[in-house]
């Protein structure tokens, strides 16, 4: 179980973070109208509010850089909570920005997932 979690949490990952840098609206296919995110203290509800929020982003291009991926059980049957750290290259910015992620994910018919929760941080200091 433990291992199937870790490659569910590792494959969304992979996925979330290649769409994000290369078709952002894409994103909006992994939330449903009940999905929340809170990007830097913001709440922002629904699949179509989120993939908004997205497109708004100061930036057309970025590149993101995994350095861990956490996996856990929730205790929603078949859930999985992920939490990610790592940076984040943006064109004409010398320095990286250092970020931390967590995902819920929750089952979807078909065998697939779709995050119910989303929280995003950049970390300064």
């Amino acid at each position: 179980m433990e291992e199937q979690v870790e490659l569910v949490g590792r494959a969304f990952v992979d996925h979330y973070y290649q769409l994000f840098d290369t078709d952002r609206a894409a994103l909006s296919s992994l939330y449903q109208p009940t999905s929340m995110l809170t990007f830097e203290g913001q709440k922002v509800l629904g699949a179509h509010a989120i993939s908004e929020k997205f497109m708004q982003l100061p930036f057309d291009k970025c590149q993101h850089h995994i350095s861990t991926i956490d996996s856990q059980p929730s205790s929603t049957s078949g859930g999985i909570v992920v939490f990610v750290s790592g940076s984040l290259a943006l064109p004409g910015e010398e320095h990286q920005l250092r970020f931390g992620q967590m995902f819920h994910l929750i089952p979807s018919t078909g065998g697939s997932f779709f995050v119910q929760n989303d929280m995003f941080r950049l970390n300064y200091g």
